[in-house]
């Protein structure tokens, strides 16, 4: 398990290694990243849907 003070020390070295103007830079990007992925996923989802209502429509037109 993750205690307190490993999570602590963890903070400071991203602090040292990045210094304090990065991180939020950072985190910036990380939050564009994953709101980017999630949009990518809703509309893979969005599309495969489409693709599904026009295969069930060509079944159902007669010959």
């Amino acid at each position: 398990m993750i205690g307190g003070w490993q999570i602590i020390i963890v903070l400071v070295v991203i602090l040292l290694l990045f210094g304090a103007r990065r991180i939020p830079e950072l985190g910036k990007g990380l939050g564009r990243g994953i709101r980017s992925f999630k949009e990518g996923l809703s509309t893979d989802v969005e599309d495969e849907g489409l693709e599904g209502d026009k295969k069930e429509k060509e079944k159902k037109l007669p010959p």
